[in-house]
């Protein structure tokens, strides 16, 4: 059984399952390697929305801790240097997945907590099942919370104060909770969650692939822009490249003519 599945829901939209479901998709190297096959695959333009869930009754319960996982990396001269080695690697993945030129949306399932927790923040878009769960439980182990993104992440999506709230305690909030703090857009029925995330990724879908791409690309560059002045100054450029493209006199002409627009034969 692979540790990752990969599967093409809808014609540009693809589904990557966490799946080592009788850990709760806990992470070990295996499920770093499915995922960074994904995230190849994903890249290629092929695709243009892509969501992220897990199998069986949990989203991912952070790293694995059961001893019978592969190891994330391969062992180095100095133990020191191979959990180093293990770090990085996880944090440069989920980069990869902040980073990727399509939107992710997270279908929340159940426990996402630790490394689960920082795949989820890394999504665009969180949705989650009533049985959803969430925290930055590193501290509770014995670390700080300043792990995998999270410091950076977190107080963006949910501002600093619930951040710290969360961070600081380590506590688990359930899915009403995290919607009211801004961290799931929307939560529904377990049953439901598939069709819910799919309905998402088809409305991100709907739109002209190259806006969707620097809208996120964008987006993310100006969340680290210094001022508003320097965001304004990436919008500008962004705005005035793609109007040299055929979508907006597309999108004019379905406009009048109201009609869906037909991105594809652009």
């Amino acid at each position: 059984m692979s540790a990752v599945e990969f599967d093409e829901l809808d014609d540009g939209i693809a589904q990557v399952t966490l799946n080592r479901p009788n850990l709760l998709n806990a992470i070990d190297g295996a499920l770093m390697d499915g995922v960074d096959d994904a995230l190849d695959r994903l890249s290629s333009w092929k695709y243009r929305v892509a969501i992220l869930t897990g199998a069986g009754r949990g989203f991912c319960a952070g790293a694995d801790l059961s001893g019978t996982g592969k190891p994330w990396t391969e062992p180095a001269a100095a133990e020191f240097k191979t959990t180093y080695d293990a770090q990085v690697r996880l944090a440069d993945q989920l980069t990869r997945l902040y980073e990727l030129p399509i939107p992710v949306v997270a279908a929340v399932n159940g426990v996402a907590v630790g490394g689960g927790l920082a795949y989820a923040l890394h999504c665009d878009i969180r949705i989650a099942s009533q049985t959803a769960r969430f925290g930055s439980v590193f501290i509770k182990a014995g670390f700080s919370s300043l792990d995998m993104g999270t410091s950076y992440l977190l107080p963006k999506i949910v501002g600093a104060g619930a951040a710290r709230e969360m961070m600081l305690t380590g506590r688990i909030i359930d899915a009403d909770e995290a919607y009211r703090i801004g961290l799931a857009h929307e939560v529904v029925a377990e049953e439901a969650l598939a069709d819910a995330a799919l309905a998402m990724a088809r409305s991100i879908a709907a739109n002209n692939a190259f806006g969707v791409w620097q809208t996120k690309t964008g987006l993310n560059a100006a969340l680290d822009a210094p001022s508003l002045r320097h965001a304004k100054e990436i919008e500008n450029r962004t705005q005035i490249l793609t109007g040299f493209t055929n979508n907006p006199r597309e999108a004019a002409m379905a406009h009048r003519e109201k009609r869906a627009p037909n991105w594809d034969a652009l």
